[in-house]
C-alpha cells in the first residue's frame, strides 16, 4: 500500500511550516533533534510549540542556533550532510534540495554555484528544514509526495541584497514549470527553502488524489494573514488504488489552415521536446472548414517549450492549456521468448491482482516479417508467453 504525503499549500509553504506539520502528524520532536544532533552544528537546538493561526490550531517548530556561525556554502552543507549517521535516502535527497536552492540563487545572481553562500545562522536554519523534513517524511513512512499548486503572492520583501519583488527572486526561479495560483496577499507566502523542498520531493502538483486519510498535521508559519489561517496543512494517507497519479497539462489547437506533410514532424518533434503523447482529431470548424485538432500532453515543467514549439510549427496563432490528472497503473518492462523469437512486453496490475500485458507493436511487426506470419500471431503467442490467456 502506498503511503502518500500531500501539502495543502493554501497559506503557502517554508521549511518550518513543513518541520511543524511532521511534528503536528505525529513525528516525534526528539527524533528530529537527533537528526540535528547528527549534523553536528554545535549548540544547534529545535523547540516546537502550539500555537493558533485564525483561531486554528498548528505546530511552530523554531531552530535555535548560536549567533556565531561560519560562512557556508552548498559544499559545505553537502559535506554536513554526507557525514551524518543518516540513511543513504536522506542524504541522497537533502542534497539534491540543497543543490537546487544554491543553482536558483545562482541563477538569479548570475554567479557560479560554487560561489553561493548562506548567510551564518540562516545556513543553519535552511540545513536543519530541509534534513528534518526529509527524514520527517521518510520516519512517517511517505512512499509519495503530493503538492498543492504554490500560492504566487505579491509585494516586496527586504532581504540582504535589498528590497525585492514577492515572490523572491531565486523562488520564481524554482518555480519554473511548476503549476502556481496567484493569490491576493501582500507578502512572502513561498521561501526558498519551503519552494526547493516542494519541488524537489514532490512528485507531482495538483489536486489531492484518491487516497485514505490517516493523520493530518498543521506547521505554523511566523506571519499573520488577514484572510487565512498561516498554516501548512500536510495530509497523511494510504492510496485506495495501485493505480498512480500525476498533474499533466494538455495544450491543443486547432488547425483548418496547415498543410497536412507537416503533421508527421510535428508529431515526432513535440515527442522529442518531451510530450509524453500527441494525438490529432478530426474535425468541423465554421463555415463548415475541415480541420484537425492536436493535442500534447506533457508534465508542467516541459509546457513552455512545448508551447514555443507549437507556435513555431504549426499556423495557429493561439493555444488553449488545461491540467489534468492521469491515473496509470504500475508496470513492469521484460522480454518474453516466443516461437518467433524474443518480443518486449509490459505488464500491468489491477486493483484486484489480475495482470494486464502489452507486447511492444514494432517487436510483434518485425517478428512476424521475419516469420511470415501476422502480426495478431506474434502479440498472441507474446501474451501466453508472459503468463496471461
Amino acid at each position: 500500500m502506498t503511503r502518500i504525503a500531500y501539502l495543502d499549500c493554501f497559506a503557502g509553504i517554508s521549511g518550518d511550516m513543513l518541520l511543524g506539520a511532521l511534528i503536528s502528524a505525529g513525528w516525534p520532536l526528539e527524533q528530529l533533534q537527533a537528526v540535528v544532533d547528527e549534523l553536528k552544528m554545535g549548540d544547534v537546538s529545535v523547540r516546537a510549540e502550539s500555537v493558533s493561526k485564525h483561531h486554528l490550531a498548528g505546530t511552530q517548530v523554531s531552530v535555535l542556533a548560536p549567533e556565531a556561525q561560519p560562512l557556508r556554502h552548498p559544499a559545505d552543507l553537502i559535506a554536513l550532510i554526507e557525514q551524518a549517521d543518516l540513511s543513504e535516502p536522506i542524504q541522497t535527497h537533502a542534497a539534491d534540495v540543497i543543490m537546487a536552492l544554491a543553482k536558483a540563487e545562482a541563477q538569479v545572481h548570475g554567479v557560479p554555484v560554487e560561489d553561493v553562500h548562506f548567510h551564518e545562522v540562516g545556513a543553519v536554519d535552511t540545513l536543519v528544514d530541509v534534513v528534518g523534513t526529509v527524514a520527517g517524511l521518510e520516519a512517517l513512512g511517505v512512499d509519495q509526495v503530493i503538492c498543492a499548486p504554490l500560492p504566487w503572492s505579491h509585494g516586496t520583501i527586504r532581504i540582504s541584497h535589498g528590497r525585492f519583488p514577492v515572490p523572491a527572486p531565486a523562488v520564481a526561479a524554482l518555480l519554473e514549470g511548476i503549476p502556481v495560483t496567484g493569490v491576493d496577499v501582500e507578502g512572502e507566502m513561498v521561501t526558498p527553502t519551503g519552494a526547493a523542498l516542494a519541488t524537489c520531493l514532490a512528485g507531482s502538483f495538483g489536486l489531492i488524489p484518491s487516497m485514505t486519510v490517516k493523520r493530518i498535521g498543521y506547521g505554523a508559519g511566523s506571519r499573520d494573514w488577514p484572510d487565512r489561517p498561516n498554516l501548512l496543512r500536510l495530509v497523511l494517507g494510504e492510496q485506495t488504488s495501485v493505480a498512480s497519479s500525476e498533474t499533466l497539462t494538455v495544450l491543443a489547437c486547432n488547425l483548418d489552415d496547415m498543410v497536412p506533410e507537416w503533421y508527421g514532424p510535428l508529431v515526432e518533434s513535440a515527442l522529442k521536446a518531451g510530450a509524453l503523447d500527441v494525438w490529432l482529431t478530426p474535425a468541423h470548424m465554421k463555415k463548415g472548414r475541415p480541420a484537425v485538432v492536436v493535442e500534447v500532453v506533457c508534465k508542467p515543467q516541459d509546457a513552455s517549450g512545448l508551447r514555443t514549439l507549437l507556435f513555431r510549427q504549426t499556423t495557429t496563432l493561439g493555444l488553449r492549456e488545461t491540467t489534468v490528472v492521469r491515473w496509470a497503473l504500475p508496470r513492469q518492462s521484460r522480454i518474453v521468448a516466443t516461437p518467433y523469437g524474443d518480443v518486449s512486453i509490459k505488464e500491468a496490475t489491477l486493483d484486484d491482482g489480475t495482470r494486464k500485458f502489452a507486447p511492444e507493436h514494432d517487436d510483434c511487426v518485425a517478428r512476424a516479417e521475419e516469420h511470415g506470419v501476422t502480426a495478431r500471431e506474434v502479440w498472441i503467442a507474446a501474451v501466453q508467453a508472459a503468463g496471461g490467456t
